[in-house]
């Protein structure tokens, strides 16, 4: 009875460890062992040593797919984070009414399903008969503003998905439309950790709306946005499901959208390169290691 009761606790977590070890650990180890063989899923596996690293770091392809991700994770990061914190304290400082219903408007975006999402943005970037051009094409006909866009050399229609100068910023906006509401929930969580007694201070004092935001909310709501922001550059730099549903494998033309986790599903499952995706993965995770790294050094020097 004592030895039922000793391992009792044991038996009961060990369908987590068993689990996580299944289908968490032993894929990681497993990827890393593969790194350094050639195999197709189907022939006999054949050792290379650090071959498909070597590979990988010279192949242009992967420098590109680093290039799009960077592009867009830096044209997504800043919008969403200034969206978020900007309606975060719209909501907590009681500005507008119905702030139940807006929370979860502003979150419902991030709980859709990415296959809805691209399908919604296909509509809007559509060309020539999307939402967005169609708008373009209204806005071109007006005497003032219609000079103006001529001015500044825009026409319609706009190949937003087909043009490599717009895949990647229409690929940015799904994101921040999507992401942003998940950000104002961690913002206006951390704005509810901040005492009101500061803020009745500071109206006391004389303190504006803005005032308030620079000198109270940002300063005291920095430890939340290191949290939040970091969060944000690890799940950009893993960005897969949003930009090959909306451009295919390939990332559109001239692999202007290709970003590195697409290039590394191609690779493994496309091409059946299973060793070369492996690498590409370990060296993803390197840069994303070092990436967090550089931005926890700078960033905690203003916390």
């Amino acid at each position: 009875m004592r030895l039922k009761k000793k391992h009792a606790p044991y038996v009961f977590i060990s369908p987590f460890f068993i689990l996580f070890f299944i289908f968490g650990a032993f894929p990681i180890l497993f990827s890393l062992y593969l790194s350094f063989f050639r195999w197709d899923g189907m022939s006999a596996m054949r050792f290379v040593g650090i071959e498909n690293y070597q590979f990988v770091l010279t192949d242009p392809w992967f420098w590109q797919s680093i290039y799009n991700t960077l592009s867009i994770a830096i044209m997504t990061t800043i919008p969403q984070h200034v969206f978020a914190i900007g309606f975060a304290f719209i909501l907590h400082r009681g500005m507008v009414k119905f702030k139940e219903f807006f929370r979860t408007a502003y979150f419902l975006p991030y709980i859709t399903a990415p296959v809805a999402v691209a399908m919604i943005f296909t509509t809007l970037f559509g060309s020539p008969f999307g939402i967005l051009n169609a708008t373009l094409n209204g806005l071109l006909s007006l005497p003032l503003i219609g000079d103006l866009l001529e001015l500044l050399n825009i026409s319609s229609p706009i190949r937003w998905l087909s043009d490599p100068n717009f895949i990647r910023p229409s690929v940015a906006a799904l994101l921040t439309w999507r992401f942003t509401g998940w950000n104002i929930i961690i913002y206006y969580a951390g704005l509810q950790k901040i005492s009101n007694g500061i803020y009745e201070a500071a109206s006391i004092d004389g303190a504006s709306t803005r005032q308030t935001f620079f000198k109270i909310t940002l300063p005291l709501l920095r430890p939340i946005m290191f949290f939040a922001m970091l969060m944000s550059i690890i799940g950009n730099m893993q960005i897969f499901d949003e930009p090959i549903i909306l451009l295919g494998a390939m990332g559109g033309t001239n692999r202007a959208g290709l970003t590195t986790a697409m290039y590394l599903y191609q690779t493994a499952f496309g091409w059946t390169e299973f060793g070369t995706g492996s690498a590409i993965a370990y060296v993803l995770c390197v840069f994303i290691v070092i990436a967090s790294i550089i931005f926890n050094k700078y960033f905690r020097r203003e916390i």
